[in-house]
């Protein structure tokens, strides 16, 4: 049987066109079944014989259709799922996504992720949980420091791009203020305004060394690191277990492990 391969663009707007396309694609081609077409976010090294490749372009307007056909014949937490699961890094994210729609529209089914037993919906459960889990991670970890001009910043380096579900987590907390939250790993810019909307940036160039620190604001992150210090209680070190609770690929970014001694070895530490 011949197969199909559409490849996409690596992000939400561009996995939801690849969908739309997919279902086109077997319309117009007359193709007998979803199972011959494949979504993928990118080039394959090796090309396999008897398989078409056909590149597909993100668009808004397609992306938008596909978001309100599953948030109103799938609900909402299969939306929310599925969302997670687009923003990870795994590689089969869009192959898994795109048959779990197919599964849930042909059979109507508003908890299709609940379908474990689906190779499909497997793969959307294994991708959104790791988006989902650092995206909780980062709720907690996440340490902001002020610049001169009243303004809060952040830095995260996340695996996955959550930055776009980061950002109303702290837009409610801190609505009276303006902050700014970089995503370094993608480059990416979580802009907010005091009493106003956040919006994303994306592309921007930026040198993290011409920002301008307040100047009480050394003063405060020593004394953080103070406390923390203070509160460990030497007898109840447990370093295997702080580092499942606090992985240490998220230490760099946090205020209480900078300037100090080797992560690792800071096991008395919140």
């Amino acid at each position: 049987m011949e197969e199909y391969v559409l490849i996409c663009e690596d992000s939400t707007e561009g996995i939801l066109t690849g969908v739309y396309e997919a279902y086109r694609f077997k319309k117009d081609r007359g193709i007998a079944s979803h199972d011959a077409i494949h979504l993928v976010t990118e080039e394959p090294e090796v090309q396999r014989l008897f398989t078409e490749y056909v590149h597909i372009q993100a668009d808004h307007g397609k992306a938008a259709k596909v978001t309100g056909t599953i948030a109103a014949q799938l609900g909402d937490e299969t939306w929310y799922r599925l969302s997670m699961a687009m923003v990870s890094c795994h590689e089969e994210k869009a192959d898994a996504v795109y048959h779990t729609v197919v599964l849930g529209l042909k059979t109507r089914d508003r908890h299709v992720t609940d379908r474990l037993k689906e190779d499909c919906v497997q793969g959307v459960f294994k991708c959104a949980r790791a988006s989902d889990n650092e995206l909780c991670h980062l709720r907690q970890f996440l340490r902001f420091s002020e610049l001169q001009n009243g303004m809060l910043y952040a830095k995260i380096d996340a695996k996955h791009h959550v930055l776009p579900y980061l950002m109303p987590h702290f837009a409610d907390r801190l609505p009276a203020d303006d902050f700014v939250i970089y995503d370094e790993n993608t480059q990416t810019f979580g802009l907010h305004a005091r009493f106003k909307k956040w919006y994303l940036m994306r592309g921007a160039d930026f040198d993290e060394r011409t920002l301008v620190y307040a100047a009480v604001e050394e003063t405060y992150q020593e004394l953080f690191r103070q406390f923390c210090d203070s509160i460990a209680i030497e007898a109840r070190i447990n370093p295997k277990l702080q580092m499942n609770m606090l992985p240490l690929r998220f230490r760099p970014n946090m205020t209480e492990f900078q300037g100090q001694r080797n992560e690792s070895s800071d096991g008395g530490r919140p």
